[in-house]
């Protein structure tokens, strides 16, 4: 076991893994920037240092300075939590040729799967289904609207490096092509640093349904169950269930031995999610693999009983997995509800601000894991996820149940959240018989969000990319948020600063 780790995040998700580190005797090191002094992930670390100001690209993007600290504190190994450096095949690079453990996959995993082209062929030899589409950058206008005649309207314009729901637009017939093809292109240029796309079938009302797997140094994967996660807005989650309503227990054993299957074509180690999209019909399709931990981790420990990122930290210490498949049984139910600082009314526009009262839910089955307190200023510069709020339950109903209340007391003032939109779709028939998709929300729960215009997000994004030629990339995290297009704007600039990974000049 290691005796020191350095943890590459900030917020909730930093304070988790301290917690597991302290209860294997393992001491940590928080990294943290200006914006960050007063966290709880500073507080509650044995170590911690300031790598910067609050820009992301300055601070937490940083890869010279986290290997910097990393070496004088003498940590042994670097966690790196999700979002910003934790599937970056660069970072990886940088602990590998330093003699640190990346606890995550190995560089050459993250290029392979970051690749959405290279992962779909990888999947394809492997045997695992794939989506119907391309299997190569198209160059142009031309050969999309081709590639689409071919597969049948609608389909998906996709980033070749997209992920987290972004760098992707549906399109229905060709006169859509030209201006989501542009959309596509620019946020993926701005997100990801790479504007190559390919094309997809966009399949009718499936589900999202990921699997949790844990792999080993020695070639031995297991997955720890089924997440539902089809509770969406724009391809971002919402809400995880895990089991899934709809999964039997035939679909659940085909379904988990793919996922293994596709972990170990790419000698897969650590924890990651193989995830896929499914049919009424029970079809089901290779959709990505999240080479990292998960936000929604949670509820699978919850109903299984099994400590994630503890496991993450033996395995990459070089310990063998600690449970064999048929060892793994899980028990009851459990949902996970993100929690924004997002005013869902007003096209989420997120909401950064001080919070002045603070109240946790709280009694059996019922788990929030976050880093707000009363006085706690929730900086611009990250992501609005401020909390994640799961609970488990007997039973399904139980467990919606439980939610529910939980909602009712979990008190956040002085900014906005999206705990009513929650309220609103724990309330939704629909939901409370199980009966969702990856549509639900735009279909079900539609009269929350307002109208958005396909000319707004261009002009956001244009601007965003303006700001970015005429001022350097940092300076896009401070985009001030009033109006809704504003707003827009803010978010496209602050995903590019989280998510960027290939025009860094980083050295390793």
């Amino acid at each position: 076991m290691f005796k020191k780790i350095l943890i590459a995040n900030r917020g909730e998700i930093a304070l988790r893994i301290i917690r597991a580190c302290k209860e294997s005797g393992v001491k940590t090191v928080a990294v943290y920037s200006e914006a960050d002094k007063e966290s709880l992930h500073v507080r509650f670390a044995d170590e911690s240092q300031c790598i910067g100001p609050g820009q992301p690209a300055q601070s937490y993007l940083d890869i010279n300075k986290i290997i910097h600290v990393a070496k004088t504190s003498k940590a042994e190994a670097i966690h790196p939590g999700y979002g910003f450096l934790a599937q970056i095949p660069a970072f990886a690079e940088a602990c590998e040729s330093n003699g640190i453990e990346f606890i995550g996959p190995s560089s050459a995993v993250l290029n392979k799967m970051g690749n959405k082209l290279k992962a779909r062929k990888t999947m394809e030899r492997a045997n695992v289904p794939i989506i119907p589409g391309s299997m190569r950058a198209l160059r142009n206008e031309k050969e999309i609207v081709r590639a689409a005649e071919v597969l049948g309207y609608p389909v998906l314009i996709k980033a070749v490096y997209g992920g987290g729901g972004r760098g992707m637009r549906v399109v229905s017939r060709q006169s859509e092509v030209h201006q989501a093809m542009e959309l596509v292109q620019l946020e993926a240029e701005a997100s990801f640093g790479n504007s190559e796309v390919y094309v997809e079938k966009k399949l009718a009302d499936p589900r999202h349904i990921e699997f949790q797997i844990l792999a080993d140094k020695e070639g031995n994967v297991i997955h720890l169950g089924e997440r539902e996660c089809s509770v969406q807005r724009k391809y971002q989650k919402l809400i995880e269930e895990t089991p899934s309503p709809m999964i039997t227990k035939k679909l659940r054993k085909a379904m988990g031995e793919t996922a293994v299957r596709a972990a170990k074509a790419v000698k897969y180690t650590n924890a990651g999610t193989v995830e896929f999209l499914v049919e009424k019909a029970g079809n089901f399709y290779f959709l990505e693999m999240n080479t990292r931990l998960q936000v929604e981790h949670l509820i699978t420990e919850m109903v299984t009983g099994i400590d994630i990122v503890k496991q993450q930290i033996r395995i990459a210490a070089g310990e063998k997995l600690s449970y064999k498949q048929n060892e793994i049984a899980t028990r009851g139910h459990a949902i996970n509800c993100r929690i924004n600082s997002e005013d869902p009314y007003k096209d989420f526009t997120p909401c950064p601000g001080t919070v002045t009262g603070y109240r946790a839910p709280g009694g059996p089955g019922v788990r929030v894991d976050s880093a707000l307190y009363t006085g706690y200023n929730i900086p611009i510069f990250y992501d609005s996820l401020i909390a994640k709020l799961a609970v488990w339950g007997a039973t399904r109903e139980e467990a919606v149940l439980r939610m529910r209340n939980a909602l009712d007391e979990y008190q956040i003032e002085g900014i906005e959240t999206t705990i009513s939109l929650h309220k609103k779709i724990l309330d939704n028939e629909y939901f409370r018989r199980g009966n969702v998709n990856t549509n639900f929300v735009q279909e079900r729960i539609g009269t929350l969000l307002t109208e958005e215009l396909e000319g707004g997000e261009i002009a956001a994004m244009l601007a965003a990319l303006a700001v970015s030629k005429n001022r350097g990339r940092e300076s896009l995290s401070i985009i001030p948020c009033r109006r809704t297009e504003v707003a827009s704007a803010w978010k496209w600039a602050k995903r590019r600063n989280s998510i960027h990974s290939r025009n860094f000049a980083w050295g390793s």
